[in-house]
């Protein structure tokens, strides 16, 4: 099928990348309040070109933390509605002596473009803008009812667009969502991610003595918050890679035979794996399950830092008075945040060592999801990959976490398309995150025959 709005996106490709440079080069940097005004920046620029491109009702909508951006244009009679989400925060750069080129001066290496962001998610927040912007100018119109929803605070939490969604807010009336946060699962190869693990993430801090003591005066009587740490977290798992929590895997919805024989069918080489993407000399977890099924179907336990006590040059012979680990969880279907969170807290609490206090503090969470792959937007979004790619559309499920999606089905009953254009060597979250250019180029593409074939 020949459609104008692909046309009109091939024809302004340069101008697309040069305006997601644009947006690369805005440090939006949720979790940092030094970048507070990057953020608003970020939101703001995002506002003006959807006013710029002919959506409507643009506004930012003020939360607690950084504001949301909403659009929409809601002119199609008797089509569907769809609410397109994406998240313009990113990660900190940290550590910058590992990148080639500076995060936020994106730079075009190999076919790809490098910076903070080119992929999470700022480049694929611009394949949905592009793609409406090309619709929109090519036809004067949209095949169907859109909704804008973009956030600034998915790297930390969300909790800003979680209290939106709840309030089933009327801008966010719709009939599915599509969200452009995942990857492709091989270079070429269409993709839809029908599912998610979920999360929860903790802090858990021991306490010992009143304050910090002399180790040779007081080391063998008072407590030490590290090694009581150190003894609780090597008791959450053991040397198999099991999780010890009792009844942590009691609720757990195994993938079906089918889904497994389709993921035994996926382009998968366990040690291209190991070297390429992983990097270590051997890959560990749970016996009796593929790496597939270790990464999209079990729960994990990871510990992320442990800052506390003395980690200066030189030596200081302290009894630190506390000890802090970041610990998370990610869920899989079947499970819940607050049960998965209750069960840990009160093992945590059960085997803590004598001497020390501890608390146990739920930071975020997020729900695990599961999409039937029958439904019709899941139908129109194969059809479209399939056109632009060549190839048969694989069904995946990501070993990631994106909240808001269970958010959406949770309390607006909205099933996800998880239609996103990265690559598993994408360094998301690390040094040297890049967006492949032909990726960017394609993604705009299926994005606009995705929203066509929706509305015929």
């Amino acid at each position: 099928m020949s459609s104008p709005a692909v046309a009109y996106a091939r024809q302004n490709q340069p101008r697309f990348l040069d305006e997601l440079k644009a947006l690369l080069r805005i440090p939006s940097i949720s979790t940092l309040p030094e970048h507070k005004g990057d953020c608003r920046h970020a939101a703001e620029v995002l506002a003006a070109d959807l006013s710029r491109i002919g959506m409507q009702n643009v506004r930012l909508i003020e939360t607690g933390g950084h504001p949301l951006v909403y659009a929409d244009w809601l002119h199609a009679t008797g089509k569907p509605t769809v609410l397109v989400y994406g998240h313009y925060d990113v990660q900190p750069p940290d550590p910058l002596d590992e990148w080639l080129s500076p995060p936020f001066e994106p730079t075009e290496r190999d076919g790809n473009i490098y910076a903070r962001g080119a992929v999470d998610d700022k480049g694929q927040v611009c394949v949905q803008m592009k793609a409406l912007e090309s619709l929109l100018a090519a036809n004067g119109s949209l095949p169907l009812n859109v909704r804008v929803i973009l956030e600034g605070e998915e790297e930390v939490g969300g909790e800003g667009i979680a209290a939106f969604v709840a309030s089933k807010a009327p801008e966010l009336k719709a009939d599915f969502a599509l969200v452009s946060d995942t990857e492709l699962f091989a270079p070429g190869l269409p993709t839809l991610c029908v599912g998610l693990r979920g999360m929860i993430y903790t802090e858990l801090e021991v306490r010992g003595a009143r304050t910090d003591l002399h180790s040779g005066m007081y080391g063998g009587a008072a407590p030490n918050p590290f090694i009581a740490l150190a003894q609780i977290l090597a008791h959450l798992k053991d040397e198999e890679g099991h999780i010890l929590i009792p009844g942590f895997y009691d609720d757990i919805i195994p993938p079906s035979p089918e889904e497994l024989a389709a993921w035994r069918s996926l382009p998968f080489d366990e040690e291209h794996y190991r070297i390429t993407e992983v990097g270590s000399r051997q890959l560990v977890g749970e016996g009796g399950f593929s790496v597939l099924e270790r990464t999209w179907a079990r729960p994990t336990v990871d510990v992320h830092g442990i800052p506390g006590g003395f980690t200066g040059a030189g030596a200081k012979t302290v009894i630190p008075a506390k000890a802090v680990a970041k610990v998370s969880m990610r869920l899989v279907p079947g499970m819940t945040p607050a049960k998965s969170f209750a069960l840990y807290k009160s093992y945590v609490e059960r085997i803590a060592p004598a001497g020390v206090d501890i608390e146990v503090r739920l930071i975020h969470s997020g729900d695990p999801c599961l999409i039937p792959v029958d439904n019709p937007y899941i139908q129109a979004a194969t059809l479209a990959l399939h056109e632009v790619w060549g190839k048969e559309t694989v069904f995946i499920r990501s070993g990631g976490s994106i909240p808001i999606v269970g958010d959406f089905a949770r309390h607006l009953g909205l099933p996800s398309v998880m239609m996103g254009f990265g690559l598993p060597d994408d360094n998301l979250h690390a040094p040297n995150e890049k967006f492949h250019l032909k990726n960017f180029e394609l993604g705009i593409e299926s994005v606009i025959r995705f929203l066509e074939e929706v509305g015929r």
